[in-house]
């Protein structure tokens, strides 16, 4: 794994064509906690010497997959998601917490309930005691190609009227790093300069508003 910040680290690049994808393991006082998931079964080893796991937390069911396991056995973590991405998640392993609509914290990590991209999708912020604030947007708002996008799965219950909501949630946060968990193109993550944030969401929006019309 690789360290990016004093209390986060990121893992092997996971490349499958279409996308990429990163997880994230943030080092805290209440227990390390992986955000997303992982590919390479060495970074467990990584893992372990930086103190092993308490929690996985995934944004959606995109983020699932036979490796979810092979986490639980080596640390007896606790898997947990959106209540609604149950249902797929278990097709691959046990769900320990499943967070109600009412859900709006892990310690210190903030759950934000934000349905769009499929009908369960969860993003996650922390305010780092080092000084960063981390935002983990899952696929609600990735990177492609160094330009902000969206993707909703309606098969998954996405619908671009909940995401358009959930976009405006996110707009009430100042992130110093926001984090993806797919990608396309090189960038898995970005450090928003002072207005950008908010700028990228506004633009987004008004070309969603357009379609909803």
């Amino acid at each position: 794994m690789k360290q990016l910040y004093e209390d986060l680290w990121q893992s092997t690049l996971h490349d499958a064509g279409a996308y990429r994808s990163h997880g994230y393991l943030l080092r805290r006082p209440e227990g390390n906690t992986l955000i997303y998931s992982i590919s390479d079964e060495a970074d467990l080893d990584a893992i372990e010497e930086l103190g092993g796991l308490e929690h996985q937390l995934l944004s959606h069911r995109d983020e699932s997959g036979p490796i979810l396991n092979a986490v639980r056995d080596r640390f007896d973590s606790k898997l947990c998601c959106g209540v609604l991405e149950v249902p797929a998640i278990s097709a691959d392993a046990a769900v320990d917490v499943a967070f109600e609509a009412d859900d709006v914290s892990l310690g210190e990590i903030e759950i934000i309930h934000t349905p769009g991209h499929t009908d369960g999708s969860v993003c996650f912020f922390y305010r780092s005691p080092h000084g960063k604030s981390y935002l983990f947007p899952g696929d609600t708002f990735f990177r492609n190609e160094g330009k902000w996008s969206i993707f909703v799965i309606e098969q998954a219950g996405g619908s671009y009227a909940e995401l358009a909501r959930s976009l405006e949630r996110l707009r009430e946060l100042e992130p110093d790093v926001v984090l993806c968990s797919a990608f396309v193109g090189e960038e898995a993550l970005v450090e928003p300069k002072a207005g950008e944030w908010a700028q990228a969401i506004d633009a987004r929006l008004e070309r969603m508003r357009a379609r909803l019309r």
